[in-house]
C-alpha cells in the first residue's frame, strides 16, 4: 500500500488524539500478542504487512496564502510554512498534552491533520512488564535475546538521540534549519522535541530509577539532594491529603498509594521499598497531573542529567532544586537560603550537549515564586527580614566532591564569578532544564561553611537537619503552589526558545 494511502485525515486535535490512540493500541496488541505466542510454543510471527508493529504518528500541514504571521507565544506557533510530524509514544498517558498543543496550533492557523504509521517500529521490551507478558516468560536459556532479535523489533540507540533538542538538526535528515516545504518531497519539518523512541527509552527508565510509574509523574517537580527531604515530604503531603481537597493521593515507590483516609499514612509510605531505587520519587497527586513530585537525585552531577534527561520527556511545567549547599561568604550563617540568579557550571556532564559559554537565565516567575514563599514560610514577611534570610547571586556546581583540597586553585575562579554558594547539582538541572524548554529554578540551604571553617558536626548537624529542612521543603512546595495558582503556562518563557523550534511545548 503506498504511504500516503495509510494516512488518515481527521478534523481535530481531539479526533487527531484518538487516533493516536488506536492505532498505538493495535500495533502494541499485535506486537504482545505475537510475542505471547511465540514464548508460549515457539510461533514465529506471520510475515505482516510493513508497519505492523510501529508507533503511529502525527502530521500537521501548514500552507498559507500569505506570510506567516508573527505570535509573541513561546510555542504552539510555526516559524514557517512546510509539513511538521512526530512519532508518537504511549499516547494515552499524553492525551491531555497532545490535545492541547494541537489545539493551539488549529486556533491559530489554518492546517490540516492527518495520522498514520511512522517507520519506527515499537520494540518489544517496551510493550512488556519485566519480560512478561500475561504471565507468559522467555527461558533465556533456550532462547537467547538474539533469537528475539530476530524476531521481534528492538531499541535501535542509533537512532535515539537529543539532536532536535539539542539544535544539530530541525528535520529528519537534514542540517540545522533544513526545510520541508509544502508540495516537496523533503522530510517533514519536526514537530515536538522528542519522538517516540526517545520517549519510550525515557519511559522505561524513570520506572527503573524511581520505582514509580510515569502516569504517577505530576508536572510541577521538586529535587532534592539529601534522603530527610523525603521524610519531610511525606509528613507535608499526608498533611495536605487530610486537610484539602485539592490534592488526591500519595504515591511511593513500589506502588505504595494512600489518600487522606488512609490509616497510618505515612507510616505506610515510609515502610515503602525506596531503598531499592537510585533516585526514588514521590508524587502528591492532583487532578489533570497539577500535583508535586519529589525525587531524591542524590548527590553529583550524574545522577542530576540523568534524570532531567528522562523527566524532560514528560514536559512538565517546571522543576526547581531544593537541596543542601556550602555557603561562600562570611556573612552566611547556617540556614540561610540560596536563590541561584546565576550558575557557574563546573559539572561538565553537559559540555558536549551545551557548552558551558552558553549563559543559563534565571526564569522569572520562578524566582518571584520562590522568594515570595520564601517570605511567607519563614515568617520572614518584611524585605529587610527577608533580606537577612535570603540572598540572590551566582552558585557554582562542581564535579568534585572534594575541590577544597584545591582550593588555591578553586579561589581565583569562584571570586571572579561572584559565587556564594557550591553544590554538585544546582547547575546541572538549569541547564538541562534550559536545554530541554522546561522552567527550572533553584533555592538552596546553606549547612555548612567550608571556607570559613563552620562544617557539620555531627550534634550540630542533627540539630540543623531538624530546624531546616522542613521549613525548606513547605518553601518548595508552597512555590510551586503559587506557579500553579497563577497559570503556570506564563513560565515558558520565550528566553527558552530559539528562533527555529519546533511548534509543540
Amino acid at each position: 500500500m503506498p504511504d500516503a494511502a495509510r494516512w488518515q485525515a481527521v478534523p481535530d486535535a481531539r479526533a487527531a488524539t484518538e487516533a493516536l490512540r488506536a492505532r498505538y493500541r493495535a500495533s502494541a496488541d499485535r506486537l504482545r500478542s505475537d510475542f505471547e505466542a511465540y514464548a508460549r510454543d515457539g510461533t514465529e510471527p506471520e510475515a505482516a504487512e510493513a508497519g505492523a508493529y510501529a508507533y503511529p504518528a502525527i502530521r500537521v500541514t501548514y500552507a498559507p496564502d500569505g506570510v506567516v504571521p508573527p505570535l509573541s507565544s513561546a510555542f504552539g506557533k510555526f516559524e514557517s510554512p512546510g509539513v511538521y510530524q512526530t512519532d508518537v509514544a504511549r499516547p494515552a498517558l499524553f492525551a491531555d498534552y497532545l490535545t492541547e498543543q494541537l489545539s493551539l496550533l488549529a486556533e491559530r492557523y489554518e492546517v490540516a491533520f492527518s495520522v498514520g504509521p511512522s517507520r519506527t517500529d515499537i520494540p518489544y521490551p517496551f510493550v512488556l512488564e519485566g519480560g512478561a507478558s500475561g504471565g507468559v516468560r522467555v527461558d533465556a536459556d533456550r532462547t537467547p535475546p538474539s533469537a528475539l532479535a530476530r524476531l521481534f523489533p528492538t531499541p535501535d540507540l542509533a537512532v535515539i538521540d537529543d539532536a532536535i533538542a539539542n539544535g544539530d538538526r530541525t528535520a529528519a535528515g537534514t542540517g540545522p534549519l533544513g526545510r520541508g516545504a509544502v508540495g516537496t518531497h523533503e522530510a517533514p519539518r519536526p514537530l515536538a522535541l522528542f519522538g517516540a523512541l526517545r520517549t519510550d527509552y525515557s519511559l522505561q527508565r524513570l520506572r527503573h530509577y524511581t520505582g514509580t510509574a510515569p502516569e504517577d509523574f505530576q508536572q510541577f517537580i521538586l529535587f532534592t539532594n539529601y534522603h530527610r527531604y523525603m521524610d519531610e515530604f511525606v509528613d507535608l503531603a499526608c498533611e495536605r491529603l487530610r486537610t484539602s481537597d485539592d490534592y488526591a493521593e500519595l504515591v511511593a515507590p513500589g506502588g505504595v498509594r494512600v489518600d487522606g483516609s488512609t490509616p497510618d499514612d505515612e507510616e505506610r509510605v515510609k515502610l515503602s521499598p525506596w531503598r531499592r531505587h537510585q533516585m526514588p520519587a514521590y508524587h502528591l497527586t492532583a487532578p489533570g497531573r497539577a500535583g508535586i513530585t519529589l525525587v531524591n537525585i542524590g548527590v553529583g552531577p550524574s545522577n542530576a542529567k540523568t534524570i532531567t534527561d528522562h523527566l524532560a520527556v514528560l514536559r512538565p511545567q517546571c522543576w526547581i532544586m531544593i537541596g543542601h549547599c556550602g555557603g561562600l561568604r562570611h556573612s552566611q550563617r547556617l540556614g540561610d537560603y540560596v536563590l541561584a540568579h546565576a550558575y557557574l557550571r563546573r559539572d561538565h556532564v553537559l559540555d558536549q550537549d551545551l557548552p558551558p559559554d552558553i549563559p543559563v537565565p534565571p526564569i522569572a516567575e520562578i524566582q518571584l515564586a520562590l522568594t515570595a514563599a520564601t517570605g511567607e514560610v519563614s515568617e520572614a514577611g518584611d524585605r529587610k527580614s527577608l533580606k537577612g534570610r535570603l540572598r540572590t547571586g551566582t552558585v557554582v556546581t562542581h564535579d568534585d566532591r572534594n575541590w577544597e583540597l584545591r582550593f588555591a586553585h578553586e579561589a581565583q575562579t569562584l571570586g571572579r564569578a561572584r559565587a556564594i554558594a557550591i553544590d554538585m547539582e544546582s547547575a546541572t538541572v538549569a541547564a538541562n532544564g534550559y536545554r530541554f524548554r522546561v522552567p527550572y529554578g533553584t533555592l538552596l540551604c546553606v549547612s555548612d561553611k567550608p571556607l570559613h571553617g563552620e562544617i557539620k558536626l555531627p550534634g550540630a548537624a542533627n540539630s540543623f537537619y531538624e530546624r531546616a529542612i522542613g521549613e525548606h521543603m513547605r518553601i518548595g512546595m508552597r512555590a510551586l503552589e503559587i506557579l500553579r495558582r497563577d497559570d503556570a503556562a506564563m513560565l515558558h518563557s520565550r528566553k527558552l526558545r530559539s528562533f527555529d523550534e519546533p511548534p509543540f511545548r
